[in-house]
């Protein structure tokens, strides 16, 4: 076994999602996160019509329009998958964000 940090199989930056993959979980799993989100946003669009909601929805669809992008269009693998959970990460942080403004303007009161 090398004495070399960097071969350790248990660190993340090791692990075959973001090594060997062909990026089809990554965008099975970033539809999966788009989706959900989408239809929270939706949801609470129909609550406060502020237009967070609808700008979160786009640029969500966006992002995820940039994975498949990569996915097609970047060749180095490593590259590639990490650009790729880059945009899983922004996808879900997104719709985090919109959410709390969307929350925290319908709990503010009323002046």
């Amino acid at each position: 076994m090398s004495d070399d940090p960097r071969d350790d199989p248990t660190r993340v930056t090791n692990q075959p999602s973001l090594t060997t993959s062909k990026g089809t979980s990554w965008l099975v799993l970033g539809a999966i996160m788009g989706a959900i989100a989408v239809v929270l946003l939706w949801s609470l669009q129909q609550v406060n019509s502020t237009g967070v909601a609808i700008v979160g929805i786009v640029a969500i669809a966006l992002l995820y329009v940039a994975m498949v992008e990569v996915r097609l269009l970047v060749r180095p693998a490593r590259l590639r998958l990490l650009l790729m959970a880059v945009c899983f990460g922004a996808i879900a942080a997104v719709g985090l964000v919109c959410v709390l403004i969307i929350s925290t303007s319908a709990a503010a009161p009323v002046t």
